[in-house]
């Protein structure tokens, strides 16, 4: 086998390029996604069925739907209708943080639920409203347990962030591809590509555990 690696050093501006891009989108997706999530998780828990319905609905068409197909949905439906035309960055972002939010919806939600219902009995005998008690009381401590899963769907989010390049995203993958296509070779392009990958999520999967110690100390 002969492994170009002059190939990819040719190709390191365009791979350097599409990791900001990748990383650009992740950041976005999990901003946006988290608070999503959040409001989208307690929308699930209102008592009145019809109210959670909603809610309920988004979550089950999100997680019960490939991704891929999110996106193409997103990109030549849902973004022409309000832009008029297509647009992958716009289209990827919110493909991103949508899908997202149904999953960290659940996380919030089973968060939420882990705690004690004594704390909110507590809060509110001393004077708290319910958003207070939440804000105040109840999330502190469900953050420090979900802090694990939400790390997860971090990590999760900025690997789907590689099928954006389906609708000509400029990220990691889409340079692979072009490489790929250009000389006609497969083990560099997406060994590289693979390696980038690698480097973002164990650097994501540091800071994350950094921080669960830190809160755990707290």
């Amino acid at each position: 086998m002969d492994f170009r690696f002059d190939l990819i050093m040719d190709y390191s501006p365009y791979f350097i390029r599409g990791t900001l891009i990748t990383i650009g989108l992740s950041i976005a997706g999990i901003l946006i996604g988290t608070i999503l999530g959040l409001l989208i998780g307690l929308g699930k828990m209102m008592r009145r069925k019809v109210l959670a319905f909603p809610f309920v609905a988004y979550i089950a068409f999100f997680r019960g739907t490939p991704f891929f197909v999110q996106i193409y949905i997103i990109h030549f439906g849902v973004v022409p209708a309000f832009l008029g035309t297509t647009n992958g960055i716009a289209a990827a972002i919110i493909a991103l943080s949508l899908n997202a939010a149904a999953y960290i919806a659940e996380i919030f939600r089973a968060g939420i639920q882990s705690i004690d219902k004594g704390q909110m009995e507590a809060a509110r005998s001393l004077g708290m409203n319910h958003v207070q008690a939440m804000r105040y009381v109840i999330l502190p401590q469900a953050f420090k347990r979900m802090i694990p899963p939400l790390g997860n769907e971090f990590i999760v989010l900025l690997k789907e962030s590689s099928l954006v390049s389906l609708i000509a995203v400029p990220e990691i993958m889409y340079w692979g591809r072009a490489f790929q296509g250009q000389y006609y070779k497969v083990w560099e392009p997406y060994l590289t590509a693979a390696l980038i990958y690698f480097v973002l999520t164990l650097s994501l999967s540091f800071l994350l555990d950094r921080l669960e110690k830190r809160l755990a100390t707290e």
